[in-house]
């Protein structure tokens, strides 16, 4: 039988080329929210590709299932702690920053936590990388341009988003991140870099946990033959982007050596309606679960679309795996790992 999870790595693996896998080798990183959906996939990767691998994270919304099949390596360490407390000893080559509350229904019942991650924890993080000379990945969110006017919206879009909405806590602390990111590279001279993620999918996205998010969501309720709630007449829109793209991606612009101080979309650019996509899951499960509409989110996007022309011109990424061939990945893992009794 296929392991999935050896099947989402080597997609991740054969998307680099020879001189991104080796940049790796060896290398000391850091990976904040190492244990989560994104970080456990990037974590995972780095252990393959030789790098001494960190991973913290206070498992508020990563897991150790997570990180089961590299716990045990020479090259992985695993620190249980909060970023805005944590002590950390020793020091680092490249850090990739990503604890975060993604989801909307964690964010907005959790708006100060969530805004303090991406704004005192990064800025301990990112002072202590003035020491280690730390080459900084940090990982935003297309969040930042709220609800765009410019489709499919390019990196150079400011963006558009109501700064005492109930999704501000996420959106704003994103962009505040980004403004500091980018201020230790123009004041400290630090080497950073930044990937603003599309909405990302596929296998160690659990439907139970409150990070879970609308592909997880529509696949269980699906698998069980239960109702879909569909926010609003699903006519809005998102770039839905598979794990092992998005985690290529990121690798592609950690070992970039022309980066430094640049922002680069990471997204598909495959636009599907959110009931589009739930028929879709629909037809993949073969289920008879029935869509029905719920309230719409308050300054929900209408849609979301990156530009990805940078990034294929400059790191040579464009995403592989196409929507529903991600889809089928992702619902198989469900079925293997999930018991849908």
């Amino acid at each position: 039988m296929e392991n999935i999870d050896d099947t989402v790595l080597e997609l991740i693996i054969g998307h680099l080329t020879s001189g991104e896998k080796s940049y790796h080798d060896g290398l000391r990183v850091l990976v904040v929210g190492g244990a989560g959906f994104i970080g456990s996939w990037l974590s995972e990767s780095l252990v393959s590709l030789g790098a001494n691998v960190t991973c913290l994270d206070n498992l508020s919304t990563g897991s150790l299932d997570n990180i089961s099949r590299i716990k045990g390596k020479s090259n992985f360490k695993l620190l249980i702690s909060d970023v805005l407390n944590v002590e950390l000893s020793g020091e680092y080559d490249l850090v990739f920053y990503g604890a975060s509350m993604p989801a909307p229904d964690m964010y907005m019942a959790n708006p100060v936590k969530a805004m303090l991650t991406d704004s005192i924890g990064l800025y301990r993080i990112l002072s202590k990388t003035l020491d280690w000379r730390s080459r900084v990945v940090y990982m935003s969110s297309s969040e930042i341009y709220g609800n765009p006017e410019v489709v499919p919206t390019p990196e150079e879009y400011y963006g558009r988003v109501n700064p005492i909405g109930l999704r501000s806590p996420y959106e704003e602390s994103k962009r505040f991140a980004e403004a500091l990111t980018m201020a230790f590279y123009r004041e400290y001279g630090v080497d950073v870099r930044i990937a603003r993620i599309f909405n990302t999918y596929g296998p160690r996205l659990d439907p139970n946990s409150p990070y879970s998010r609308v592909v997880t969501r529509f696949i269980e309720r699906a698998l069980r033959g239960e109702p879909i709630e569909i926010h609003g007449d699903g006519s809005q829109t998102r770039s839905f982007t598979f794990i092992s793209d998005t985690v290529s991606g990121l690798l592609k612009l950690a070992s970039c050596s022309k980066c430094s101080g640049e922002v680069f979309n990471i997204g598909s650019i495959e636009e599907v309606s959110i009931i589009d996509l739930a028929k879709t899951i629909i037809e993949l499960t073969g289920s008879k679960s029935q869509i029905v509409h719920v309230p719409p989110r308050p300054d929900d996007p209408r849609r979301r679309k990156p530009d990805i022309s940078k990034a294929m011109s400059k790191l040579g990424w464009t995403p592989r795996v196409s929507l529903i061939e991600g889809l089928k990945l992702t619902i198989d893992w469900f079925k293997r790992r999930i018991s849908f009794e």
